[in-house]
């Protein structure tokens, strides 16, 4: 009987470079103001938000996933034929099929390579990151981009006061490649099925045709997905940071989804970052760009000088599902 070969296993892969996407227009909290309830000075007290990017109709989910693609691509120095696989996170592409990837992939001239969509939420760069680790590690793929995406105003009410300050749109992307070193530590994931409920939409796409409803939008609890956040972050950052034998005080910088400002302070504290330690605060400048906050706050920090390549920097996502991934990655 014939044995089958498997691939040729590789000993770790790495992040090789970062690239983004902001959409031009920029919106102040005033202009959020004039349709809802609400102030300047609460929106910056309850959420860190001063101003958020909205896309154009040009900017689309694809778009501006392709063009952060690009510019992972070449600060990495990575040849387009040499990636096999893009993975899209997002919860905001509106075409159940075809799926995004593979139009990506198109776009960034990978010819034939494999594209799958992610549906983590708020969680999914994480977990293609970790997929992406995988299938580097496991030899079933030479290069992997991992790409956020969002266009968060496609899916938000501009008139719910729970939501409509909160959201920006953009993309983030990084190439992920072989390494003799573990450059990305063992993803820590999981989901909380029972509270779905917390982070989603009003009503299915099936009950708006048939009832000829609104659009169907996002809506949220947000004290009590605040409670499950500030328990749930610093969680299942301590079991990466166990998983990759790192030290808190080694850490070069903190990246948790960029969900509101209170909580990435509360976990911040919690964990007794170092002084050393960068604290990501993109959402300042950026609102919850969802799937694409995490590549966006890396971005961020290595633009302002923050952080320094080779640093290793604690990533968490969490949103929706509710779902959660964490890993510690070495920065390009």
């Amino acid at each position: 009987m014939g044995r089958i070969r498997g691939p040729e296993r590789r000993p770790g892969s790495r992040i090789l470079g970062v690239g983004v996407y902001r959409p031009a227009r920029v919106v102040g909290n005033d202009e959020i103001c004039a349709r809802i309830d609400s102030s300047d000075e609460w929106i910056r007290r309850r959420s860190g938000i001063v101003s958020r990017r909205f896309a154009g109709p040009d900017e689309t989910v694809i778009a501006m996933a392709a063009e952060a693609a690009h510019k992972a691509l070449a600060q990495s120095g990575t040849d387009p034929d040499e990636v096999d696989t893009v993975l899209l996170a997002s919860m905001s592409f509106l075409e159940q099929a075809p799926s995004a990837a593979p139009r990506v992939a198109r776009l960034i001239g990978l010819g034939g390579a494999a594209g799958l969509d992610v549906g983590a939420a708020c969680a999914g760069f994480c977990h293609a990151l970790g997929l992406a680790d995988s299938l580097v590690r496991s030899g079933l793929a030479r290069n992997v981009v991992v790409v956020g995406s969002e266009r968060m105003t496609d899916i938000v009410d501009p008139t719910d006061r729970g939501t409509a300050f909160l959201f920006g749109d953009g993309a983030g992307a990084v190439v992920v490649g072989p390494s003799e070193t573990p450059g990305i530590g063992p993803v820590v994931w999981g989901s909380d099925g029972v509270n779905h409920h917390m982070i989603a939409h009003d009503r299915t796409w099936l009950e708006a045709r048939i009832a000829r409803d609104p659009w169907p939008t996002l809506r949220m609890s947000g004290p009590e997905v605040f409670r499950w956040a500030t328990r749930v972050v610093p969680e299942i950052s301590r079991q990466a940071l166990r998983k990759a034998g790192v030290e808190v005080a080694d850490l070069a910088a903190f990246v948790p989804h960029q969900a509101n400002a209170r909580i990435v302070d509360n976990a911040a504290g919690a964990l007794g970052l170092a002084p050393h330690t960068a604290v990501a605060k993109d959402i300042v400048t950026a609102g919850n760009t969802s799937a694409a906050s995490i590549p966006l706050a890396i971005d961020q920090l290595r633009s302002q000088g923050e952080v320094a390549g080779g640093g290793l920097a604690l990533l968490v996502g969490f949103g929706a599902g509710l779902a959660h991934a964490a890993q510690v990655v070495a920065l390009p």
